[in-house]
């Protein structure tokens, strides 16, 4: 055989022959991908990182800028205890109420095709209302049933049922239940029913086969699946409850039943408790726990995406 036969190879070319956009282009689409970033970022560094930095330095230091624990000595004050056990106590009770009543409305969802009438109202309707919050929740429910509510006037005038029998209730710590569910439940529906629909339906016809019931799929298959999923939902719920503010500051008339109002009468009185820099101590011990609770979170849904893929 000649010389002549054999294949030559040809020379790798670069740019366009070879499949590929040449290294400047390339860089400069990377650029412009940063750079759609930029919004984001700077949003996230205004309102979330400089925060969290100011409360840390005006938490763990002193007027003279020296590190120091006395500021955070007050959280162990009897007052500030009480505000952080309230909060938590009513973040936990609207979380799990939320996550119950959100699960089962994303059950009812279930059996809906993803594009019919109810199943978008729902949709569109939790994405708004898991965002309304704050002095239009409060107007709503005091307009509704506050103490000249038309809710409490009409069951007053027409059944003589007074809903404030046992005191002012909406106005302080337990009032904030139902505002907060308010939110809660919509927020629930749209974190949960992603996992809901990921469950396949290639698993119940297997227990089917292997003369399985509706019931042992759910104990066996459904609920074990959708554990991690639900558990991560009643996680964020507790931190969006806990973190919340402006509802409250609306809606409870006297005193600070709740640490995010305890942090406005610390910057807006000068006696509180007789020391500086204590909203920053009370904002510090929020970070502490919302950083456990989002760490909570995030492992629980990185186990729970392995059945979402």
């Amino acid at each position: 055989m000649t010389s002549a036969a054999l294949p030559v190879a040809a020379p790798a070319r670069s740019g366009a022959a070879t499949g590929g956009a040449p290294a400047p282009r390339r860089r400069l689409s990377a650029l412009f991908s940063w750079l759609g970033l930029a919004p984001f970022a700077a949003y996230i560094l205004l309102f979330l990182v400089v925060p969290t930095v100011l409360a840390l330095v005006s938490g763990l230091f002193d007027a003279d800028g020296a590190l120091t624990v006395d500021n955070l000595t007050a959280l162990a004050d009897p007052v500030i205890v009480q505000a952080f056990a309230s909060t938590i106590g009513v973040s936990a009770l609207t979380a799990v109420i939320g996550a119950i009543v959100g699960a089962l409305v994303c059950y009812a969802l279930l059996g809906l095709s993803e594009s019919s009438a109810v199943r978008r109202a729902v949709d569109a309707a939790s994405g708004v209302l898991a965002q309304f919050g704050g002095v239009m929740l409060a107007f709503i429910f005091i307009a509704t049933i506050g103490q000249q509510g038309i809710l409490r006037v009409v069951l007053q005038d027409a059944f003589g049922l007074d809903i404030y029998a046992g005191g002012m209730w909406l106005y302080d710590l337990p009032g904030l239940v139902a505002p907060y569910l308010y939110f809660q439940i919509p927020l629930m529906v749209i974190t949960f029913m992603p996992a809901l629909s990921a469950l396949r339906p290639q698993w119940a016809e297997a227990n089917l086969t292997l003369g399985g019931t509706r019931a042992s799929f759910w104990a066996h298959v459904g609920i074990p699946v959708l554990a991690p999923s639900f558990l991560a939902s009643l996680l964020l719920l507790f931190a969006n409850a806990f973190s919340s503010y402006a509802t409250a500051a609306a809606l409870v008339s006297q005193g600070a039943p709740i640490v995010p109002l305890q942090i406005r009468a610390a910057l807006t009185s000068e006696t509180v408790l007789g020391r500086e820099n204590l909203a920053g101590a009370l904002a510090v011990g929020m970070i502490l726990v919302v950083a456990l609770v989002m760490w909570g979170y995030s492992a629980i849904q990185r186990r729970a995406a392995r059945w979402q893929r």
